[in-house]
């Protein structure tokens, strides 16, 4: 990761809304963070656990990188950190997550629709 990390705290409400191309922000930088958050590359060596951009009402986070190594992502409800979901990348390309839909996917585009979907209330 090239971008400088933040020094400052943030609260969940100050969490920006889209991808920051200039700093990252540390899980360690995000006041609420629950510890299973920090730990989250810690199976597979990765120490930061940055702030991607939020999806409806979840924040989106990731140890590692994009693709071509072990990585894990976790969203968290914003409204309620208890409800989280994690989607797991490894080195060979496979990929595995339970969304909040309870189906278990394989790309990383479909977990994270059913991340956006999930705030959307049908009537």
């Amino acid at each position: 990761e090239d971008r400088p990390p933040v020094t400052t705290d943030y609260h969940t409400d100050d969490l920006p809304p889209l991808p920051q191309r200039d700093y990252l922000i540390p899980a360690e930088r995000w006041v609420e963070a629950p510890s299973e958050l920090r730990g989250l590359g810690a199976d597979f060596g990765v120490e930061l656990v940055a702030y991607k951009r939020r999806i409806g009402r979840f924040l989106l986070w990731r140890a590692g990188p994009a693709s071509g190594a072990d990585a894990c992502y976790m969203a968290l409800a914003a409204d309620d950190l208890t409800q989280r979901y994690t989607f797991r990348l490894w080195p060979d390309g496979r990929a595995e997550g339970l969304g909040p839909d309870d189906r278990t996917h394989d790309r990383f585009r479909t977990w994270k629709e059913s991340l956006r979907d999930a705030g959307v209330v049908e009537t």
